[in-house]
């Protein structure tokens, strides 16, 4: 074997051309392949990244038998949201882990009355990550020593018709199941262009709602935010080990139509990918078979010589095999520089921001993900294709017979 790989090495190396145009064309399509999937990495970091944050960030963690009755947003507190929040933030995939009071209310005026869910935040850490922060769009996100002032969203200052300043009237339940009631002042309006979103969240800061829902000092929820989506998993664990009997669950589990709509957009784009791969293989495969029908003559002199059709057969493999290794690595190179300049530059979308309901949590631009595991899944793969594209090629020229192939113009 070791002969034939050295006679296919010095093959590759006698038409350099070509072999280049042929590696280079690998490479070409599989950076294609790799700048793709950054950058359907970097979309789903910014859509998926901002819709997971809005609605209640990576990981939720709860009282235990909150799960039971989760629709009703009961105001169970945690025996040690403070020992949760120091777990959490000990793992080095966690960038903040807050404290949350979260009911359900109603909001009134001579509008009607608006169902809604209202959130008490720490107003320090969510203001580094939360996309109603950033949204703004009239008076100012929370301060912590807010008392009765509340943000609410555009859709619902739209539907009740109330502008920064105004007072609106808000009712909920305390943690005895007493009802509350206060009137609260609008100090800043947020729009994320969800509507559904804005007219069903609110926001106080966590002092107000403890103070309003008679939980002092407590807290009924621990969101956690990490780096990237995906890293779930590892800070779950972490989390039950440090800190065991807390319902603790991903937003995988908490936000199931998300987690929906990822799989059916990761399903769609699966199908796109196989296609671009089947076109990879069939041009892989349209080079190899030129650089057999090229050298028709040359296969003749070395079944002249006494090579075997199954000889022949591996050394026209072992060539294709050899360029398809080229091609990846150069495939791998290129791909992962695309990435590596689009991850820092990145791509202004904020004109096609509207487009949708989900490109809207789109702010600014795309930036792509270096992803490691897929450039090597697409060498794997370029190589495989190649040496399955040059085993007909290889066929073929082992079929010839040397006196035909020797007078073959």
């Amino acid at each position: 074997m070791n002969l034939f790989l050295r006679l296919a090495w010095r093959n590759v190396w006698r038409q350099r051309r070509r072999t280049f145009l042929i590696a280079i064309g690998m490479g070409i399509t599989m950076s294609l392949l790799v700048f793709y999937d950054g950058l359907i990495g970097g979309f789903e970091q910014a859509i998926y990244g901002n819709a997971i944050q809005l609605l209640g960030g990576n990981i939720q963690v709860h009282a235990p038998g909150y799960g039971e009755k989760a629709g009703r947003k009961p105001l169970l507190p945690l025996a040690d949201p403070d020992a949760v929040v120091n777990a959490a933030e000990a793992h080095p995939d966690v960038v903040v882990a807050s404290k949350r009071i979260v009911t359900g209310g109603m909001v009134t005026n001579r509008e009607g009355a608006f169902a809604v869910s209202i959130i008490g935040v720490e107003v320090e850490k969510e203001s580094r990550i939360t996309p109603v922060s950033e949204t703004i769009t009239e008076g100012r996100y929370l301060n912590a020593d807010d008392g009765d002032m509340i943000v609410i969203g555009q859709g619902l200052a739209t539907a009740m018709d109330v502008k920064v300043g105004d007072r609106i009237t808000l009712v909920g339940n305390s943690k005895n199941e007493q009802s509350r009631q206060r009137t609260m002042t609008v100090v800043g309006i947020y729009d994320v262009g969800v509507p559904s979103v804005e007219k069903g969240m609110i926001y106080m800061s966590l002092a107000e709602a403890q103070q309003l829902y008679g939980l002092n000092g407590q807290a009924t929820e621990v969101v956690v935010s990490l780096k990237q989506i995906g890293q779930e998993a590892s800070v779950i664990t972490a989390i039950n080990k440090t800190v065991p009997g807390y319902e603790v669950e991903s937003w995988e589990t908490g936000i199931p139509d998300l987690k929906q709509t990822m799989d059916m957009k990761t399903g769609v784009m699966g199908v796109f990918g196989v296609f671009m791969i089947g076109i990879v293989a069939i041009g892989i495969l349209n080079l190899l078979m030129m650089a057999v029908f090229e050298r028709t003559r040359e296969i003749g002199i070395v079944g002249a010589l006494g090579l075997k059709p199954r000889e022949i057969t591996i050394l026209f493999l072992l060539e294709g095999i050899l360029i398809g290794l080229m091609g990846a690595v150069l495939g791998a190179v290129l791909g992962t520089v695309f990435n590596g300049i689009f991850s820092v530059v990145g791509f202004d979308y904020s004109q096609f921001a509207d487009l949708t309901e989900y490109t809207a949590l789109i702010s600014g631009s795309i930036y792509t993900q270096l992803v490691p595991m897929k450039v090597l899944q697409h060498a794997l793969t370029v190589a495989i294709i190649s040496a399955l594209a040059a085993l007909y090629p290889a066929i073929e020229a082992s079929r010839r017979e040397p006196a035909e192939a020797l007078h073959y113009v």
